[in-house]
């Protein structure tokens, strides 16, 4: 499928294009920022679906936002029925539509002329009425507060906010992006208005509170919940607009003759991840623990692993080297010791289910 895109140099044309190059079959021809009108017809004559995200966000004078946003659209629809064929036409819009500010005006003409196109050419018309969209590659400081927030914080520099009380309707750009390619995968007929979800509402001041969390985690260690939802987009985002020099921190080491003691990461609600190191003959724990368990890994050298119920004195020993991967849990109310049997350095991985606490660390010392 030959695909034409409007504007494809900018946020969601970015992502769009690199999208359709990992599906495959599908051939993307770009009209970006600057090329001729003459240059467009010539592709509308090419083409099978056009996907118009062209338009005017911040223009220094109010009239730009009618010739970028309702006349480009209009000459683009016009190029369509000139070329004798109902080319499916992808539109995006904005939910400022329902207000009386130049750019939402701007917007509704547009849209009306691809209402027209569908009703006089026959091409299926697929109209996106986008709330706030955010992702990596959103330019900052322009008309994106998440890319600027973002941005910012990343780099050091102060955000400004007017109202932190203000609420904001987002919509993860991988989800846009997502939702256009499943339209133009399942084209039919006449006009179609889908409404691309999730919608994650949220304050100003929530905003600006959580993204300066994000950038607290190589201090504190402590992760947000990144794996689902609005927290994941935002994560996601944010971690976009690093520079470099940031893609990188140190962790503080905990060392003495027995070897390394390193935390790498800290969650709220599921424990912590760390390492360990000991040297030949070395043997670290000898406690045990009421509440708290943990699962080791050994990622290099050998094992050996004692356990001794603290009220049977029931024991037992496991054997485990880096060339297997096994897990080797620590019970409660089982007293537990690693030694390395090896000759090299013995490296552990060690994830626990709580953050420690030295206050009430769950740890009491007693021999294997």
């Amino acid at each position: 499928m030959r695909i034409l895109i409007t504007g494809s140099e900018g946020f969601i044309g970015k992502n769009l294009v690199v999208h359709l190059s990992e599906i495959g079959g599908y051939e993307v021809f770009r009209h970006p920022r600057g090329q001729s009108l003459e240059r467009l017809a010539e592709l509308v004559n090419k083409i099978d679906v056009i996907v118009h995200l062209a338009g005017t966000n911040r223009p220094p004078q109010d009239d730009e936002f009618f010739k970028g946003n309702a006349e480009l659209t209009e000459v683009l629809c016009d190029l369509i029925k000139k070329s004798g064929r109902p080319i499916p036409l992808v539109i995006t819009s904005s939910t400022q539509v329902e207000l009386s500010n130049p750019y939402g005006q701007s917007k509704l003409m547009a849209e009306h002329f691809a209402e027209t196109l569908s009703t006089e050419n026959g091409s299926p018309v697929i109209i996106y009425r986008l709330p706030n969209v955010f992702g990596k590659w959103c330019r900052p400081n322009y008309n994106s507060v998440v890319a600027t927030f973002c941005h910012n914080i990343a780099n050091n520099l102060p955000i400004n906010i007017n109202d932190s009380s203000t609420k904001l309707n987002l919509v993860y750009v991988d989800d846009v992006v997502s939702d256009i390619i499943s339209q133009i995968k399942n084209l039919s007929l006449g006009l179609k208005r889908p409404k691309v979800g999730p919608i994650h509402s949220i304050t100003l001041g929530e905003l600006a509170s959580q993204i300066a969390t994000f950038k607290e985690c190589s201090s504190t260690l402590i992760i947000e919940k990144v794996g689902v939802g609005l927290v994941r987009a935002l994560y996601a985002t944010y971690v976009s607009y690093l520079p470099p020099s940031h893609f990188v921190y140190d962790l503080p080491q905990h060392g003495d003759e027995r070897g390394l003691f390193v935390e790498m990461l800290k969650t709220k609600d599921s424990g912590q991840f760390s390492f360990f190191t000991a040297k030949p003959g070395v043997t670290r724990g000898g406690h045990y623990h009421h509440t708290k368990t943990e699962k080791f890994l050994v990622i290099s050298g050998s094992a050996r692993f004692k356990f001794r119920n603290i009220l049977t004195d029931e024991c037992c020993e496991i054997a485990v080297s880096g060339k297997e991967s096994r897990v080797v849990e620590t019970i409660p109310g089982w007293a537990h010791d690693i030694t390395n049997v090896g000759e090299d350095e013995l490296i552990v991985m060690l994830w626990a289910n709580e953050i420690f606490n030295r206050d009430q660390p769950d740890t009491y010392e007693s021999k294997v």
